[in-house]
């Protein structure tokens, strides 16, 4: 059975600078189908991404991705209106692939889903030409709400990290110290309290390769102890005070 949209009651199509129509918000059923690509390294997450989508009868998923390399072939081939990105997948950092996947196709928006609450993340990802942050864990309440701000070009940010960024002042790098995503997502949970084995488990990579991050990230920002660890994630917005 389909669900009906919460979301207005008529829609014509609008057009982005690169003059390829979008649908206008308040649509129930444009014309034409917005096209858009899931980039997941879950499939049960993709295929929940799919129903939900899908459901609200406007969308058309015309392709998946399971890795940053698979994402960026397929966005050059389908060029959809719009990109659901998770950050993690194999092959690379899907905040730091934002620029290849715009020039891929310029007209694409760009929806980052995440389950990261990370006020940094969603800064970069918004400075780096993204169109919306969303999270997994309100995916069900804000991913259309997202696709539909950031088809109509004026954006989307989950409501608690747009407070949290309101209320922190910018770091003054992007990233800080020249940390990568992946340095940035260890640091947190380092700052958290997790093991090296318990981070390892999280993000799905070897206990070695959280050991040779947190040198790395002890090195850049020249901090060792767990204290100093937490008081530089702070000031860059990175945890929560």
């Amino acid at each position: 059975m389909t669900r009906a949209s919460p979301y207005g009651q008529s829609a014509s199509p609008s057009r982005n600078g690169s003059g390829r129509e979008h649908p206008i918000v308040t649509g129930r059923s444009p014309q034409p189908a917005t096209t858009l690509v899931v980039a997941d390294d879950h499939r049960l997450v993709r295929s929940a991404l799919r129903w939900l989508l899908e459901a609200e009868g406007w969308i058309e998923i015309v392709a998946e991705a399971g890795d940053v390399d698979e994402t960026l072939r397929k966005v050059r081939a389908y060029k959809p209106h719009v990109l659901v990105l998770d950050l993690e997948m194999p092959g690379g950092s899907g905040l730091e692939a934002i620029p290849r996947l715009l020039e891929a196709s310029p007209q694409t928006a760009i929806v980052v889903l995440t389950m990261h609450r990370i006020p940094e993340f969603a800064r970069v990802a918004l400075r780096r030409g993204a169109r919306a942050f969303a999270l997994k864990e309100a995916a069900d309440t804000e991913l259309i709400e997202a696709v539909r701000a950031a088809l109509a070009g004026c954006g989307y940010l989950n409501p608690g990290l747009g407070g949290q960024i309101a209320t922190q002042p910018p770091p003054t790098r992007e990233p800080p110290d020249g940390l990568t995503t992946r340095q940035l997502e260890v640091l947190k949970l380092v700052v958290g309290g997790y093991t090296n084995a318990e981070i390892a488990d999280r993000l799905r990579i070897g206990v070695r390769t959280v050991e040779a991050h947190r040198k790395h990230i002890q090195h850049k920002i020249r901090h060792r102890s767990r204290a100093d660890l937490v008081s530089y994630a702070r000031g860059h917005g990175i945890v929560d005070d």
